[in-house]
């Protein structure tokens, strides 16, 4: 972790009552951000919501005028609708915005930034090259986090081809996806007829490789919305992979399965050493391999212990995991920690 400033900070959080921004509050008091208030901030029916917050009781306050007055930081964790609302209030305040719902990008040249791939894949930067004259950030969803950090690490043996499949969790679509599998699973169970209200499709016992026509943004949408994020952290320095998503009947966790070509003469300790000197956590031979239960609240990419395959010789598969809220959430943080270790 960077050393960050010892002065604290006001920080708002807006969309503080999607699970993105629960998880994300968490992530603040877990890694003990130097926070001195942390202000709830929501619509609608969520506004007056009683939470807590370091262990405080709170309200969940309605977004105005003042929200921002006074802010260090602004995450910007529900819907992109929301952010698009928002940030721009933020800034003129004179917040840094750090978005995580992917709705401000290129409205407000906002720069993309995976703080733990800094020494492989460096930020990019204002024109005067300082961070900290950068306004609006945007900070990764977890497909696209586990995709770069993939490309990055297996960059130095430039392989002919890299495809990722992910299986993503329902709880990629917020609390409605949860409570819909939930709901769906109970009424499979007791031979009920099935409510397809967010997927427009049967998902529970099931994986689908393409939403129900009423699902909007489609999985295909989705697919492009990861490629169109790692291909401009990317920025051609690395080639980028083919990704490829199926909807897995999971509550939470990001797993994926990774196939590329590498020379056969390439120790299969080195590609594992390359991968954890990007941060991703690599489970010894002898113990099992990590899934999406193991991974619950932990902040980094894991995988397997690597074994080549009989054939093609030249190929070598990877099966990883990583809580994708924990680990959306603690690349934001992680953004704001690195700011404000930078000198203004």
């Amino acid at each position: 972790m960077a050393q960050r400033s010892s002065s604290l900070h006001r920080v708002t959080i807006v969309g503080a009552s999607s699970i993105l921004g629960k998880e994300l509050k968490q992530v603040l008091e877990d890694r003990n951000f130097p926070a001195s208030d942390i202000v709830l901030l929501d619509e609608g029916e969520a506004a007056g919501v009683l939470t807590e917050a370091a262990g405080e009781p709170t309200f969940i306050q309605d977004i105005d005028a003042d929200s921002f007055e006074g802010a260090r930081f602004t995450f910007l964790a529900g819907g992109e609708g929301s952010a698009s609302r928002h940030w721009k209030a933020a800034a003129s305040a004179g917040a840094t915005v750090i978005d995580l719902s992917g709705g401000v990008g290129a409205s407000a040249n906002a720069s993309s930034w995976i703080p733990s791939l800094d020494l492989t894949l460096p930020p990019p930067v204002s024109s005067d090259g300082h961070r900290s004259k950068i306004s609006v950030y945007h900070s990764p969803g977890a497909a696209a986090i586990i995709a770069t950090t993939l490309a990055a690490g297996l960059g130095e043996f430039a392989p002919a081809r890299l495809a990722i499949l992910f299986l993503p969790p329902v709880s990629e679509a917020g609390q409605t996806g949860i409570n819909e599998l939930e709901t769906q699973t109970t009424e499979l169970l007791s031979f009920r007829p099935i409510e397809k209200t967010v997927f427009d499709a049967q998902v529970a016992f099931n994986f689908l490789a393409s939403y129900g026509e009423e699902r909007k943004p489609s999985l295909a949408d989705l697919r492009a919305k990861i490629t169109g994020d790692v291909s401009r952290y990317l920025a051609r320095r690395i080639p980028l992979p083919a990704i490829q998503l199926i909807q897995a009947p999971v509550f939470y966790g990001y797993a994926f399965s990774a196939f590329f070509d590498v020379a056969k003469d390439v120790d299969v300790a080195k590609i594992e050493a390359a991968i954890a000197g990007v941060g991703v956590k690599v489970t010894p031979k002898d113990e099992p391999a990590p899934d999406n239960v193991s991974a619950a609240g932990q902040e980094e990419i894991q995988i397997a212990a690597i074994e080549r395959p009989a054939s093609p010789e030249s190929g070598v598969w990877i099966w990883g995991v990583a809580d994708n809220l924990r680990l959306a959430a603690t690349n934001a943080v992680r953004i704001a920690e690195e700011l404000l270790a930078v000198p203004a």
